[in-house]
């Protein structure tokens, strides 16, 4: 059972139920054998009431009264009297005490009792359906509250339950209203003892993983910042050596500095990365959000990245209309050039790439496609993955690469609650990344189009 309110009621009102049943098993046996008993005494009263009426003219029989059989008998056994529904022979032996007969179609209960002073025995009967149906009303009708009081009881403890759990709600309300980057304690007023253990476990795991997280942040931010330092100094290092060897006449002839010169570039290039991956995380970005449009930031991260694209004989388009946004410049214009650069750098010379700006269904968004190889469908949910590349360390037309850059576009769209879409680019081959934000971020205003 999912409910543990519903479970209380259930396991409550079934113990409730189970009590009153076998109370009420027990009162009711109780019960019939004192109504039993007291019928009895009233039959014996009856017969010896019978005994004491002076009945000396007395024949014949009397009227028929249905529930109550009467015969008096002389000692020596004459008939001296008798009700009309009783048989001409006595109901039951001439021995004084209680007895079961049938006759006339019932069940009776028979009392014989001789009375010394007249010489008579005198029988009464009772029938026994009777005495039982009258028993059977009493004892229902003490029961009858119970079984009524049983939908009161189970409002009653619905509430108290429901009051008693009130606690466990308010936890679970704080948990779930918590954010994913919340790690924050716990604060709870006045839980009870028995909760009390619960929110001091999950305060101490939140502890551990911010203290986690914070240690991992600091790592990754600090050896990436620390690495910048020598990275710039074997740069310039480089660049004297080369300075010192061409004045000295030599010639790179098997192009090893030129490879050196392109390894110490993708380092820097990669700590450069790893910075923006861990100054991006929503966890601890000092976001500062305004009104953007999609459609004019975009125009500036495609005048800042044309030269690159141009150098690859590449064509590039914008298409679309405005869409604002309630977002981050610097983080918007960010996600923008890295999904531009991606699209670039995967994208042969003489290529196309095509971005598009607008307001669908979903909400704003903005999508870059390109002619490139693109990538199978299986590989897609793993590229977001940081320094994952298809195809290993070096792509299979020999691009270079981190593997962050769609690793801080994911970042990027979680600090703007918005969704990443990946699918077929519009060209014979190609991969279409799309970025939708939320409804009510931002609305379509006007049509401009490049």
């Amino acid at each position: 059972m999912r409910s543990i309110r519903v479970f209380l009621l259930v396991a409550l009102l079934s113990t409730i139920t189970l009590i009153n049943f076998l109370a009420a098993l027990h009162g009711y046996r109780e019960s019939m054998a004192a109504a039993q008993e007291l019928f009895d005494r009233q039959l014996a009263a009856t017969a010896q009431l019978v005994g004491k009426l002076p009945l000396e003219r007395a024949r014949g029989e009397l009227a028929d009264r249905g529930d109550i059989a009467l015969q008096i008998w002389a000692e020596d056994g004459r008939s001296l009297l008798r009700s009309a529904n009783t048989p001409e022979e006595p109901l039951a032996r001439l021995e004084a005490g209680y007895r079961e007969v049938n006759f006339g179609g019932y069940r009776w209960r028979v009392y014989t009792y001789f009375s010394p002073p007249v010489g008579r025995w005198i029988q009464v009967a009772e029938r026994s359906d009777l005495r039982y149906r009258l028993a059977e009303k009493v004892v229902l009708e003490s029961v009858l509250p119970t079984l009524i009081a049983l939908p009161v009881a189970a409002l009653l403890i619905w509430l108290v339950v429901g009051r008693g759990l009130s606690s466990l709600r308010d936890l679970a309300e704080a948990l779930r209203s918590k954010r994913a980057e919340d790690l924050e304690p716990l604060e709870l007023t006045g839980p009870p003892e028995e909760l009390l253990p619960v929110v001091q476990s999950t305060n101490a795991l939140l502890a551990r993983l911010r203290a986690s997280f914070e240690r991992e942040r600091r790592f990754s931010a600090d050896a990436a910042h620390e690495l910048r330092t020598p990275i710039s100094s074997i740069q310039v290092h480089l660049y004297n050596l080369e300075q010192e060897l061409e004045g000295a006449g030599w010639k790179d002839g098997n192009g090893a500095l030129a490879r050196l010169r392109g390894s110490i570039r993708r380092m820097a290039h990669l700590v450069e990365q790893m910075l923006v991956l861990f100054r991006t995380n929503p966890e601890h970005y000092p976001a500062r959000f305004e009104q953007l449009d999609l459609h004019q930031v975009a125009r500036e991260v495609i005048a800042e990245c044309y030269q690159d694209i141009s150098a690859k004989q590449q064509s590039i388009e914008l298409q679309g209309e405005r869409a604002m946004v309630e977002g981050d410049h610097f983080a918007v214009t960010l996600l923008m050039n890295n999904l531009l650069n991606n699209a670039s750098k995967y994208t042969p010379e003489g290529g196309a790439i095509v971005m598009t700006t607008g307001v669908s269904e979903a909400g704003p968004f903005i999508q870059v496609e390109d002619s490139g190889p693109g990538i199978a469908p299986a590989e897609r949910e793993k590229i977001f993955a940081r320094f994952y590349r298809v195809g290993g360390d070096r792509h299979q037309h020999r691009v270079e690469g981190s593997g962050l850059g769609l690793s801080i576009v994911e970042h990027i769209a979680q600090l703007h609650r918005a969704s990443l879409e990946l699918g077929e680019s519009r060209f014979a081959s190609g991969l279409k990344v799309g970025v939708v934000f939320p409804k009510g971020h931002g609305e379509s205003q006007g049509g401009v189009r490049d």
